[in-house]
């Protein structure tokens, strides 16, 4: 393949998985719910998997999880030894965009669940330079470290990422009220955004917050010139 036929991509898109899920499970379940690929032509989309680790929710067995937590419930505290294990991760994955050419704030991450509370640390705990953040039925514990980083840097200049939040109305695994709790605590420490209840919806994905996400990330993350001078 010659230079001139490889493509490239001025954004990049980090979406995680939830809990038990993998990466290409992910891609297919968005295809399924869209007929398609995110018509995102400039953007690549990356889908990781979670490492296999012992997961207590499900009383120490193997599953596919960015963390481990004490227990699903927005009381709990978070483990800290395994979210730091999670961060090594998290950041190799921004650093692989980066080294692709993608400056910091051409990248959104984002996820579903467990994946979605994982994009609110990238964003706003490790890394307060990226484009945006996006989560889906997800919820920060009331004790995050989340909320410790942002508070301390209330007064620091910089704009933080804008954040999009949907939660489905029905959803009996997270409840709506702990993801409203948690965009409303955010929203406290300077996070600007919408939070998004989604009518007679479970705790899954669908279409229409899908294209929402779609027409969000092309405006925070337009075609540049060059993008539009490959296409001729």
């Amino acid at each position: 393949m010659s230079a001139s036929t490889i493509r490239k991509y001025s954004a990049s898109v980090i979406f995680f998985h939830g809990s038990g899920d993998t990466g290409p499970n992910l891609l297919e379940w968005v295809r399924f719910l869209l007929g398609r690929d995110f018509d995102l032509s400039h953007i690549r989309i990356v889908y990781p998997t979670a490492p296999v680790q012992k997961y207590t929710p499900l009383n120490g067995q193997l599953s596919n999880v960015w963390f481990d937590r004490r227990s699903i419930n927005i009381a709990a505290m978070e483990s800290k030894k395994s979210m730091s294990q999670c961060y090594n991760i998290v950041q190799q994955l921004i650093q692989n965009e980066v080294d692709q050419g993608i400056p910091l704030n051409r990248i959104i991450v984002g996820g579903f669940s467990m994946g979605g509370a994982l994009a609110l640390h990238t964003g706003y705990h490790l890394n307060t330079d990226l484009a945006g953040v996006f989560a889906l039925s997800s919820f920060l514990n009331r004790q995050s470290v989340v909320y410790e980083s942002l508070a301390s840097r209330e007064s620091a200049n910089g704009t933080l990422p804008e954040l999009r939040m949907f939660h489905g109305e029905r959803d009996t695994l997270v409840p709506l009220e702990w993801g409203r709790e948690t965009f409303e605590s955010l929203q406290k420490l300077g996070i600007t955004g919408t939070f998004t209840p989604l009518g007679n919806t479970l705790h899954e994905l669908k279409k229409s917050s899908l294209l929402e996400l779609q027409k969000w990330i092309s405006i925070k993350l337009p075609a540049l010139q060059t993008d539009i001078q490959n296409k001729l």
